[in-house]
């Protein structure tokens, strides 16, 4: 089997390891891959610019299966493509992966649905938006509408504060157009968690909860990042609000994708907000999360291959996933200055046999046969414990062993 998998990051070197573990799987092309990758056997890193390029790339080498790993790609659908050229990819199509592209397309989407998440409004007109703020009660949460790489989402508790979020967003385009339109949110106040579900098109196939940590800074202090690091399973997910999460989110959300027609092959990640013992939804991911791939695969027992191959065949209704005992910690290092202004260039050093985490690559290129740093979510450590607090220890124990100028990372993941 060939497979192609299509991204730059921890997420995609994680996938691609996990692919790794079948043994039919002949050969992995990433695109464009990175510097973790480009050391694994059985891959390559192919630099393809554009969906024309991919395309033409899969049918010349007979690509089995492509996975892209990033949100911008199936917005600008990918999956449409490689499926016209008879070319199995595992993902949203364009109109389902608006689901993520679109915070106000969303919302309007639960909003119709029943599930269950925080009051909005949504706007087009900067005026009209300011104008709102004098009724809006705070704190409130204001939303590029577009795809920002996790960072356009910013808090505001006072009017002042929104005031300058709007700017920020619709007048300065500090994310381009993905600032057009906003949503102003109810502000919650609890513990999120990240769950993915495979979709078959028919079928939801949940696997573990996880904590994901997206602040810059220790207690959630900061603005927000692709993500600093995660614990899996979430300590916090109860069997009760599991039950909570199916039947108010899971459920409503798949009558809503059968009755649009937003059917596909491939993966949501429910943003979810716990407040007061019931789940709220506060966005839709439509892909793989960075870096919760890196904490659940390090967990899972079954074979991914033909975990993502029985998702494509619409073969999920009795599918039974096999989980490792235990817990496992993720800690993101990140260039200093992330994710405003970094500066990249520097060698990586510490990364010797004796390390037991997983270390996957995202920033990282290699220069003279050296890693050095070429981003500002640079690598993630990854190790498994019996539980969270073994976890944590033996994955901050291996981060104080890798060293690079600037290196930037929180302290307190999974607590």
């Amino acid at each position: 089997m060939k497979i192609m998998v299509l991204g730059s990051g921890g997420r995609e070197h994680a996938l691609t390891c996990a692919f790794l573990k079948n043994r039919d799987v002949e050969k992995i092309y990433c695109v464009p891959g990175n510097g973790g990758t480009e050391d694994l056997e059985k891959c390559e890193n192919v630099n393809l610019k554009t969906i024309d390029g991919i395309v033409r790339f899969c049918r010349e080498k007979g690509i089995d299966l492509a996975m892209p790993g990033s949100e911008a790609a199936l917005v600008k659908g990918i999956v449409d493509r490689l499926t016209e050229a008879g070319i199995k990819a595992f993902g949203p199509d364009r109109k389902a992966a608006m689901l993520e592209g679109s915070k106000a397309f969303a919302k309007d989407f639960m909003n119709k649905y029943g599930v269950r998440t925080a009051g909005y409004r949504s706007f087009s007109s900067y005026k009209d938006a300011l104008g709102y703020l004098s009724e809006c009660p705070f704190p409130a949460v204001i939303k590029a509408d577009g795809l920002a790489a996790g960072k356009g989402v910013i808090i505001c508790r006072r009017r002042e504060e929104a005031e300058d979020a709007l700017k920020l967003i619709m007048v300065d385009k500090h994310f381009g157009s993905s600032g057009d339109r906003v949503v102003i949110e109810e502000f919650l106040e609890g513990f999120e968690a990240s769950i993915h579900c495979f979709f078959d098109g028919k079928t939801f196939l949940p696997l573990l909860s996880a904590k994901d940590h997206k602040k810059i800074g220790e207690g959630e202090r900061g603005p927000n990042t692709g993500g600093m690091g995660v614990a899996a399973p979430n300590p916090g997910m109860t069997d009760e609000l599991w039950e909570d999460f199916n039947k108010n989110i899971l459920a409503p959300t798949k009558e809503g994708l059968l009755s649009e027609g937003l059917t596909f092959q491939g993966v949501i990640f429910f943003g979810v907000l716990v407040q007061n013992g019931r789940c709220y939804l506060l966005e839709y991911n439509m892909r793989m999360g960075d870096p919760e791939t890196q904490g659940m695969l390090s967990l899972l027992d079954s074979d991914f291959t033909t975990l993502v191959t029985g998702t494509l065949s619409g073969k999920l209704e009795n599918t039974e996933l096999k989980w490792k005992e235990g817990c496992a910690c993720c800690v993101v290092l990140a260039s200093e200055g992330y994710p405003g202004t970094y500066r990249t260039g520097y060698e990586i050093k510490g990364i010797t046999p004796d390390i037991s985490s997983n270390i996957y690559m995202a920033g990282v290129q290699k220069k003279e046969g050296l890693p050095v740093t070429s981003g500002g979510r640079v690598l993630s450590v990854t190790a498994v414990g019996s539980n969270l607090e073994e976890a944590r220890s033996l994955c901050y124990r291996d981060v104080e062993k890798i060293s690079f100028k600037g290196k930037t990372f929180r302290k307190d993941i999974g607590l």
